[in-house]
């Protein structure tokens, strides 16, 4: 019998040993390898064939349907298939699937996602997208990850691209985009339930129902309860950072000759427990409408806006420095409204020029009420964003292809922002294909940078945001391949090396030492590769593996001073590895399970040579469909150790991730 609990943390010599265990213990099953394809039913062949992987079409590169395969673009897929397989429970569990994200658990309800590095407490160099709508927060231009959640059967897939994309996205989209595409109302038809319990998540119970109104207008709706518990410190002691959900939403989606609208929108409210004892309250609402419209093969046009409004009160604790207490306990709320519309129009210029180009709109209103140890001044801020962006792809030869664009921005903090980027893809035989890009990017200032004030008057104020903070920028070099290998195998690497200036830094004031600020006074660079393969050694069995390599070197401006952002920004792992293994088995039973192996990462903030320790952690699962309505599943999460760390110094108060294990019904009439 496998026994997980032999393998411990992993170094790299050892990757080799705790990768072949964890395939031992993949293949523990009583079936073993000899299912028959005879056996099989066609709901258990539903996995992608390497085919259907590379033919797979994405939207986040052009913004337009692509195949994977013609993407010139370092990008990963995580299908809706991927997701159910793997057991995930939310959509950071989901990511942990792309082999190109950088992803850190720090505690019950808190996690850190970046590509390509700078992955610290307030991650914010990366832009996600649920079905077009921008989910990161102005407060300090990241993601809340606890208030994104959503039905996970109705997923339709996650691309996660890494390496900028701010010619077509915008500002933020510095290090990568994730681009999260739920399927249609049409796909979703009929009732479906489910019902988790286990040790960590206590409860899961998620309903949806879809229906027509017409012909031709499909509709959904669904609604989702949740409870999770909480971590442990490194010393076993309960963390006390459970986490409730609740949410609901609908989309509704009408079809006629050449256009197609949607609507959708969702709401919720997330009560997340604080290691002080306390409780974080998030409520939120948004609501989507999009329409389309195809002139014709080589014309569309598509015409977006949003509404979302969030409300989170947030606990302080006292503000203490050496047993001194310097503000007390308070309150901090938060209520954010976005509005955003986006319009983009395709259309090509005789037979060689593919041409996109777009207007967008944002103006957000964001209202604090300020606690004695955290606030931003001032507490009532309007901004507005203008952007315009053209890109032209031109098919120089038959299998030659180069897209430059540019996307100009208008923010209220710094004006005017560029983000040019220039793409080359070229066709190598019937199988495979070269591509290379430049490509400038930008993060603009958030309320952190500018705003923020640790300590509020008149209580002693440690920390204050900088009116003179500017945009920070990126420029990269991409160089990848991607192709077939053989008939049962897949292949992409790229390599990149990215330049950044004017990134965040820490100023102590030499005369009154207090207030720190922030300014630009970081430079540096980034270098290294990313790789993935997979490999289909027959019908009812695939495999996935993938591996990054990144090195970071940032240092300090000439002329200019630090406090600790040079250790703060680049608390990431050198390399990971993933390993995934899909089974389809006789009798409705499939397999599946996922292995991983993150390399130790410096400890921010420390300014030492403190490290989180590297670990190795298996996920699996297990699942019966009885037949096509009822399916039952154990799955289960970091199972090789009781806990591990992903994130944080080594305090008291550090938060260990622990093993997580789950049983699931599912219905679907």
């Amino acid at each position: 019998m496998c026994k997980p609990n032999l393998i411990l943390n992993c170094d790299f010599f050892s990757l080799r040993r705790c990768f072949v265990w964890s395939i031992v213990c993949l293949l523990n099953s009583p079936y073993g390898l000899y299912a028959q394809k005879d056996d099989l039913s066609a709901d258990e062949l539903k996995q992608l064939s390497i085919e259907e992987l590379m033919s797979i079409e994405v939207t986040s590169v052009s913004r337009l349907p692509e195949k994977l395969s013609k993407t010139a673009s370092a990008i990963q897929v995580v299908t809706g298939e991927d997701i159910l397989k793997y057991g995930a429970t939310n959509i950071p569990e989901a990511l942990y699937l792309a082999g190109n994200l950088q992803i850190a658990q720090k505690g019950s309800h808190s996690w850190g996602v970046t590509a390509r590095g700078f992955n610290t407490d307030l991650a914010n160099k990366m832009l996600v997208l649920i079905d077009g709508r921008t989910v990161y927060t102005p407060l300090f231009s990241g993601v809340f990850w606890d208030r994104q959640d959503y039905l996970l059967e109705d997923i339709d897939q996650i691309e996660v691209i890494s390496g900028p994309g701010g010619t077509l996205w915008g500002a933020n989209a510095v290090n990568g985009v994730i681009n999260i595409t739920s399927k249609g109302a049409k796909e979703t038809q009929g009732l479906f339930l489910e019902g988790s319990v286990g040790n960590e998540l206590k409860t899961l119970v998620s309903t949806r129902y879809g229906g027509k109104i017409a012909p031709n207008i499909h509709y959904r709706a669904y609604a989702k309860y949740g409870k999770r518990d909480g971590t442990v410190f490194s010393d076993s002691v309960d963390a006390r950072d459970s986490w409730l959900i609740k949410q609901g939403g609908f989309r509704v989606d009408a079809e006629k000759e050449n256009s197609n609208f949607t609507l959708q929108g969702d709401l919720y409210q997330n009560d997340s427990d604080l290691i002080s004892g306390e409780t974080s309250e998030i409520i939120g609402g948004n609501v989507l409408a999009r329409w389309s419209h195809t002139f014709n093969d080589s014309s569309n046009l598509r015409l977006q806006t949003y509404f979302d409004q969030t409300d989170l009160l947030l606990p302080t604790a006292p503000f203490i420095v050496n047993g001194m207490e310097l503000a007390p306990a308070g309150t901090f709320k938060d209520k954010l409204t976005t509005y955003d519309i986006d319009f983009q129009h395709r259309f090509e210029l005789g037979s060689i020029n593919r041409v996109i180009w777009g207007l967008g709109y944002r103006h957000t209103h964001d209202q604090v009420t300020n606690s004695p140890a955290l606030g931003f001044l001032p507490e009532v801020l309007k901004q507005n964003l203008f952007s315009i962006f053209v890109q032209d792809e031109i098919k120089v030869f038959r299998d030659f292809f180069v897209a430059i664009g540019t996307k100009l921005e208008h923010n209220d903090y710094t004006g005017y922002v560029l983000e040019p980027n220039c793409r080359i893809r070229k066709t190598i035989g019937k199988n495979w294909m070269i591509w290379s890009a430049i490509s400038r990017a930008v993060r603009a200032p958030s309320r952190v940078d500018r705003d923020i004030t640790q300590g509020t008057p008149p209580n002693f104020v440690l920390l204050k945001g900088s009116s003179e903070f500017r945009t920070e920028t990126v420029i990269a070099s991409e160089l990848g391949v991607r192709g077939k290998i053989m008939s049962k195998g897949t292949a992409s690497v790229s390599f990149f090396y990215n330049q950044y200036d004017h990134i965040r830094s820490t100023v102590l004031d030499p005369e009154v030492i207090f207030p720190l600020t922030f300014q630009n006074g970081l430079e540096g660079v980034t270098y290294g590769f990313e790789l993935n393969v997979s490999y289909q050694p027959a019908y009812w069995w695939q495999l996935t593996t993938s591996y990054t390599l990144l090195h970071q070197d940032l240092k300090v401006k000439n002329g200019q001073t630090d406090f600790n952002n040079t250790y703060n920004e680049t608390a990431d792992p050198e390399g990971q590895f993933l390993f995934r293994s899909t089974f389809s088995l006789p009798l409705g039973i499939s397999v599946n399970g996922a292995f991983r192996w993150v390399d130790e990462l410096p400890i921010n903030n420390s300014g030492t040579q403190e490290t989180v320790p590297s670990y190795a952690e298996l996920d699996a699962r297990v699942a019966w469909d009885a037949n096509d309505k009822i399916s039952f599943s154990v799955a289960g999460r970091n199972l090789l150790h009781n806990d591990h760390i992903e994130y944080g110094a080594t305090t008291p108060t550090r938060q260990a991730i622990e093993r997580s294990v789950y049983v699931k019904m599912a219905l679907r009439f």
